[in-house]
Formats: C-alpha cells, sequence, structure tokens
C-alpha cells in the first residue's frame, strides 16, 4: 500500500482523539438515533465543548484556527464508523465557511462562536421540490421591501440536511427573479422568525439518523442586516455557491473513500471467519480477486483525493478536479458496497450488519451535491466542450 502523506502527527493525534469520542458519545447511540430519524442536540454541545466544531474557524470566533486536514480526518472518522447521522460537516465546513468568507463582521460575530459551541446548529437551504442540481432553476423569493428595511422570503426547500434541528438556514433566494443567476442572494434566516417552519423529517433509504427535512417559509420577514456580506453581495449568491462547491464535493469525495474502505476492511475479516463447503469464503478465488480488485480502486482513489487535498490547502482546487473526484469516488464506493454486500451473503441483507447499513447509505452519494450527470457536464465544458 502506498504510504499516506497528507497529514501530520498532529492531525493523526487530532483523528485519535476524535475516534475516542466517537466511541464513546456517538457509536453506543447510532442504532437508536436511525429509529428516531435524528441525533441528539445533546452531541452538538458535546462536540463543541471539545473542540469539533467549527475547527478551521478563527480562535476569536470560537474556532481553533485549524487546516482543513482536521476536518478531512474527522470526516474519515465518521465514515469509518459509519456514523452517518452526523452533520457535523456540514455546519462546520460548508454553513460556516460562508459567514467566515462572505459575512459582514456583525454577522460572524452574532453566529460563528455559537455554532463553534454546538449551541447553533447550521444548514443552507438550496434544493427545492422542483429545483436541484440546477440551482438557476429555484422558486423560492425574497422581495426587499419598498423602504429597504427588510426581504419577504417565500418558498419551499427539500432535502435539507440538519434541517430539523437548524437554528440558523443559509437560504438561497431570488432576490430578483428577472435577473436569472445575477439575481440569486443568501440570507440568513432563524429559528424563531414568524413564518419560518421545519416541515417534517424525511424517511430515507439511507442516512436514518440524519435529521433531512423540508423548510417552508410563508412571507418571513428577513431583516436587511440578514443578507449574506449585505447589499454588496445581493444578487451574487449563485457567485458565493460555484465558490464554494469545489471544497463541497471534495467533502463528499473524502467520505466515499473512507466508507469504501472500511466497508472492505470489514469484508475482510468476515470472509475469513464464515465457513462455506467446509472452508472459509476467503479461500475461493473469487473472493480475493473481488476484493484484490476493489482494493486496488480505492487506493487510487485515495491517492487522488489526497492530492485534491493538498490542491484545497494551497488554494489550487479547481472546479473540474473536485467534480471529478466527487463522481469517481461516489460511483466507485457503490460498487464497493454492493461487491461487499454479496461476499456477506444472505447476511449482508440484514440491517443489523454494518455493511448492509453502508449499502443504503452509499446510494445518495451519487446524487448529493450536484448529481453526476452533473459532474460529467461540468468536467466536459472545463475540457472546453458544450452540448449548446
Amino acid at each position: 500500500m502506498i504510504e499516506r502523506s497528507l497529514f501530520r502527527p498532529e492531525h493523526q493525534a487530532f483523528a485519535d482523539s476524535f475516534r475516542r469520542f466517537i466511541d464513546k458519545e456517538i457509536s453506543p447511540h447510532h442504532a437508536a438515533w436511525e429509529d428516531q430519524g435524528h441525533v441528539s442536540r445533546e452531541v452538538w454541545q458535546q462536540a463543541g465543548a471539545n473542540g469539533f466544531l467549527c475547527m478551521s474557524m478563527p480562535e476569536e470566533y470560537g474556532g481553533a484556527g485549524a487546516d482543513q486536514l482536521y476536518a478531512v480526518a474527522q470526516i474519515e472518522e465518521i465514515a469509518r464508523a459509519g456514523c452517518t447521522g452526523i452533520g457535523f460537516g456540514l455546519h462546520s465546513e460548508i454553513v460556516a465557511p460562508y459567514i467566515l468568507r462572505y459575512g459582514s463582521a456583525e454577522q460572524k460575530s452574532r453566529y460563528l462562536p455559537p455554532m463553534a459551541s454546538g449551541a447553533m446548529i447550521g444548514a443552507i437551504a438550496m434544493s427545492e421540490p422542483a429545483a436541484g442540481s440546477d440551482l438557476q432553476g429555484i422558486q423560492t423569493q425574497a422581495i426587499q421591501s419598498a423602504d429597504g428595511s427588510h426581504y419577504l422570503l417565500r418558498g419551499s426547500k427539500t432535502f435539507i440536511t440538519n434541517g430539523w434541528h437548524a437554528d440558523l438556514v443559509i437560504v438561497v433566494a431570488k432576490t430578483d427573479p428577472a435577473a436569472g443567476a445575477k439575481g440569486i442572494s443568501l440570507l440568513l434566516v432563524e429559528r424563531g422568525m414568524p413564518g419560518f417552519e421545519a416541515g417534517r423529517r424525511l424517511k430515507k433509504v439511507g442516512l436514518k439518523a440524519q435529521d433531512t427535512a423540508e423548510l417552508f417559509f410563508d412571507n418571513v420577514r428577513v431583516p436587511a442586516g440578514n443578507l449574506l456580506g449585505g447589499p454588496a453581495l445581493q444578487g451574487r449568491g449563485f457567485i458565493c455557491l460555484m465558490e464554494q462547491l469545489p471544497w463541497e464535493r471534495l467533502q463528499i469525495a473524502i467520505t466515499a473513500v473512507a466508507a469504501a474502505q472500511a466497508a472492505i476492511d470489514s469484508t475482510v475479516d468476515y470472509v475469513k471467519q464464515r465457513q462455506v463447503f467446509g472452508q472459509p469464503v476467503a479461500a475461493f478465488q473469487n473472493t480475493r480477486y473481488t476484493l484484490a480488485e476493489l482494493q486496488t480502486e480505492v487506493q487510487v482513489a485515495r491517492v487522488f483525493v489526497d492530492k485534491c487535498c493538498e490542491l484545497l490547502l494551497q488554494q489550487k482546487l479547481d472546479s473540474a478536479s473536485a467534480s471529478m473526484a466527487k463522481y469517481w469516488t461516489t460511483d466507485l464506493q457503490c460498487k464497493v458496497m454492493d461487491e461487499c454486500v454479496q461476499l456477506h451473503g444472505g447476511y449482508g441483507y440484514m440491517w443489523e450488519y454494518p455493511i448492509a447499513r453502508a449499502y443504503a447509505d452509499a446510494r445518495v452519494q451519487r446524487i448529493y451535491g450536484g448529481t453526476n450527470e452533473i459532474m460529467k457536464e461540468v468536467i466536459a465544458r472545463a475540457m472546453g466542450l458544450s452540448g449548446r
């Protein structure tokens, strides 16, 4: 195996610490959280108290000022443990960075410290019932009042991770419906604003402990001061989204590789122990060759994703490379899960076995963050190819 050079000793020490946190505070409860459809708010507060939220935020806002490799290590540990209900990554490495990068000084000081402590849970609302990967097709509108004091937000969102728990939601809305992509802005909507309601928790094929929800905005009066970045960023929300999507997509790829490796590791252990026709399943050539092929492909994927992580730190990760990573690794993740279920036989289809849950959890990876078909379109356009 190629030795990884991505992490320094301090990153590994952090990973070990976070693994112990998972073993103590998350894994023992995860099955119960799957049954109830959401994790406890207490685990967010425990994570905040231990410094496991918003680690890349500056210390003045309650973070650790850490590089993004700490987030990579955290994502990998969550995937390794199969604790897919935990929405820390989206909260800490998608929602908080939007506020840090684009928010006003007042917005940063108001929202980032409680997010770092776990007192405030963050979400971002992009997808709508009739608009998923095509963000330009959203219908949610936020029309500014004549005196400029507020926006009147109306519309709905769906498939929102952390949506049911969310105290703060970055809502993607059209502030100028006639301007296309140039009319999209980002608004900071808080729990308790009249007209803002979280709908039912959606029952999914996988990710059953993750509180994915519908959100509804019935003429919510959003103060003008809650426009992310202030007047200068009105109509520039689509640009902000495009700037942040490479890191979001890379996070999905990191999860895919780590989950695939965990599936291979657990399957290797299983086939060594499981007896068929008087010998271990691992003794059959088909088993050995299948696992050898899967391990080779996951090793190749890991090297590429690690390189993308290095480019991220250098601020050189481009959209096409992130799209390649997202599409390739999530396709591979689903392939690995399918083959590993097969090697488990009938037990692989039983929910009590981790491989069954990993199989169900994997499927959405090819959909969210932009479908893999959209990823191929992004890559093709970077090659100078267009369907128009």
